[in-house]
């Protein structure tokens, strides 16, 4: 049973597997760069209530799981990771304390998949969902006056 989360009034399980590259899918991400995105990457998202769950940095790509409250996109989540992100780098790497218009460390893109219940869960779920409607529709007309007794 997966651990819910809670909001003030959503009880909530929202993972997604997301990938995303920096620019021209150049072979940047290793040594310092890569143990201070790790630090980053964390710290940003707990600045909007998520949750990285799982993260690993290839040289050309970025792999997370990440767990994002119900109340805010996943488009605007990634959006704001790879903007700050990009950011913080120029600001530690590139010595730029200021005027950031230009800077591009990450491509526009990414990929975004749901992390859910086990699909065949939710097969069978489905598939019997139509049986526990009848048997639930047959207890509540039982319980009905039948016009015909009168």
């Amino acid at each position: 049973m997966p651990d819910y989360k809670s909001l003030t009034h959503t009880r909530w399980d929202c993972k997604y597997h997301v990938v995303f590259i920096p620019k021209k899918r150049q072979k940047v991400i290793y040594g310092s760069l890569r143990k201070f995105l790790g630090a980053i990457f964390h710290e940003l998202a707990k600045r909007k209530e998520c949750e990285i769950i799982e993260g690993h940095l290839m040289r050309v790509h970025v792999h997370i799981c990440i767990s994002i409250p119900p109340k805010y996109s996943v488009s605007y989540v990634v959006g704001y990771l790879k903007g700050k992100c990009a950011i913080a780098i120029a600001r530690h790497f590139k010595g730029k304390q200021r005027n950031f218009s230009g800077e591009h460390f990450w491509a526009r893109g990414y990929f975004v998949s749901t992390v859910g219940l086990d699909e065949d869960m939710v097969r069978e779920y489905i598939r019997n969902q139509e049986k526990n409607d009848e048997s639930r529709d047959q207890l509540r007309f039982g319980f009905e006056p039948r016009p015909w007794a009168q």
